[in-house]
């Protein structure tokens, strides 16, 4: 049990001391309040601390996959490619946390293994794996959307005699793959990065795929210092028209519908998006994500893009996906499909001969045995919910956020929890999150939060907490709009179906970022209607 203490130690405790972590601990020291970051890691970073496989990048332009809050810090940071590799993004981060003074408010180290809220004192009562004990007021889980690795469960992993890691968890020192037999597990977004970069080293590749990806070429490139200068000279502007977006990115999509274009605009839409590369596919027409037969235009096109990449019919053929494509997410790759052209590169289907064990020198499926002597798991996370119930968070009357979750997560705008008070969730599920432009969808939030707080003190009603009522309007809501789309359509980490026994739901909000923002904006223009707030 965790013990009382006589007041709080701090207005809020932060958990996570990534792009949410950070950003938010500088909002709460900005209105004079008492914080604390408690971060497992050994530094700043979160996902960018922990995912330092090869070819690990962001998959959205750099210069937008940074902040905004402060245009000092825009115009001074100089983004060397159109899409940053980790050990830039990391190094920005410390940038940040350098620039704002932000380390002297972090505890690194310190794993949360409990949050409890204190009815009787009105606080959170927080723990750490390593024994310590605080209190805040508020309690802000920052903890990510991708931050708990699925943890391989083969049978027989702790006999093999080689070296093997999982891309969500990289070791910090180097590692070499020169002259030995690779496999890796998995052909989503982490090992679409990696599998070029490991082969390129490795005596052979062995590739085990149980499905096909989508993919667009990233067409990274240097930016230079003319493109810089342009860019830095309308930061304002488009991070203005990105707020306007469902996506909350800078790349314009098409309004309209792919019905109502002849086969030869559609292909022309088609194709210039493919050759932009990036993300900005998703915008190729105005219902791909609702519509089945605009989606499925949009999907041959690509599967006849692998089909001219691949040069063997056999391997194109695995590498092709037959789903809807975007309701899993799309990968940005640089010569993916090319590397299984390589003669020191296999392609094994495990979708109908999937792995039975882990060997001593290799892996064995239904059909073969592989002898390998490193072995990378590229088998993705435990998304979104993974994260907050990984800690035994207990709101009024003790109840935990996992009997509360137990058929899948409510909350109210993917931020409150009813039963929950004074607890926060940074791009929450059934918020946009991993659907829009990750940092301001970060940055919306925390200003959100930063804000719900000032009004509660102001007010003297620091307590508050969603309604059930508003709760469940909002999930009422959020599974209407995303039954209208294709999302539910694929076995994707999007809807939990990486992850045995977890409950299948659309977790991030799909009617898009910018009437999002208007809710959360409404919301707090009538006195955070669906929340109760009450003197401590």
């Amino acid at each position: 049990m965790l013990r009382a203490t006589p007041a709080p130690d701090f207005d809020a405790i932060v958990v996570g001391a990534g792009f949410a972590g950070l950003y938010m601990l500088h909002r709460l020291r900005s209105m004079g309040l008492s914080a604390r970051v408690l971060e497992q890691g050994g530094g700043v970073g979160g996902t960018w601390y922990w995912n330092r496989y090869p070819g690990a990048r962001c998959d959205l332009d750099s210069v937008e996959y940074s902040y905004q809050f402060s245009d000092d810090l825009q115009q001074e940071w100089r983004w060397s490619e159109r899409f940053a590799a980790q050990p830039e993004i990391l190094r920005y981060l410390e940038h940040v946390a350098d620039r704002f003074d932000l380390r002297r408010d972090i505890r690194f180290g310190k794993t949360v293994t409990e949050a409890a809220f204190d009815e009787a004192a009105g606080c959170w009562r927080i723990a750490t794996a390593d024994g310590a004990r605080l209190s805040a007021t508020y309690c802000i889980m920052a903890t990510g959307c991708l931050s708990v690795p699925n943890r391989p469960a083969f049978d027989g992993l702790d006999r093999f005699q080689g070296e093997w890691y999982h891309t969500g968890a990289w070791p910090h020192e180097a590692v070499s793959f020169a002259g030995k037999r690779v496999g890796i597990v998995g052909t989503g977004s982490s090992a679409v990065q990696a599998i070029p970069v490991i082969a390129a080293e490795a005596r052979h590749l062995t590739v085990f795929q149980r499905q096909a990806s989508y993919s667009i070429p990233a067409r990274n490139a240097p930016l230079g210092d003319a493109e810089y200068a342009a860019i830095r000279a309308r930061y304002g502007e488009m991070r203005r028209r990105a707020r306007e977006t469902p996506s909350g990115c800078w790349w314009s999509a098409n309004l309209v519908a792919a019905a109502e274009m002849s086969a030869e605009e559609r292909e022309r839409e088609l194709e210039a998006r493919w050759q932009t590369g990036g993300l900005c596919f998703y915008g190729v027409f105005k219902d791909v994500l609702v519509n089945p037969e605009a989606n499925e235009i949009a999907a041959e096109f690509l599967r006849s893009k692998i089909r001219a990449q691949v040069l063997d019919p056999e391997v194109a053929a695995l590498l092709t996906p037959r789903s809807v494509v975007g309701c899993k997410r799309i990968c940005l790759d640089t010569d993916y499909f090319a590397t299984f052209n390589r003669p020191d590169v296999t392609l094994v289907d495990i979708s109908d001969a999937p792995i039975e064990e882990i060997t001593r020198t290799g892996l064995r499926t239904r059909r073969d045995h592989y002898e390998l002597d490193t072995m990378v798991f590229a088998i993705g996370f435990d998304a979104m919910t993974g994260p907050l119930l990984r800690i035994d968070i207990r709101g009024r009357g003790g109840r935990t956020l996992q009997a509360k979750w137990a058929d899948g997560p409510r909350t109210y705008l993917g931020l409150a929890v009813e039963g929950f008070p004074n607890l926060f969730t940074i791009t929450g599920p059934t918020s946009p999150s991993v659907l829009a432009s990750m940092v301001p969808a970060i940055e919306q939030h925390a200003e959100w939060v930063a804000d719900c707080i000032a009004h509660a003190r102001a007010s003297a009603r620091p307590r508050i907490e969603a309604t059930r009522a508003a709760e469940a309007a909002w999930i009422a809501h959020h599974e209407e709009a995303a039954g209208g789309t294709l999302f539910p359509a694929c076995n994707s980490w999007y809807v939990g179906a990486n992850v045995d026994g977890k409950p299948r739901r659309v977790m991030p909000y799909t009617a898009g970022f910018a009437a999002y923002v208007e809710k959360c904006d409404a919301v707090a223009a009538s006195d955070y209607e669906g929340f109760s707030l009450s003197a401590a």
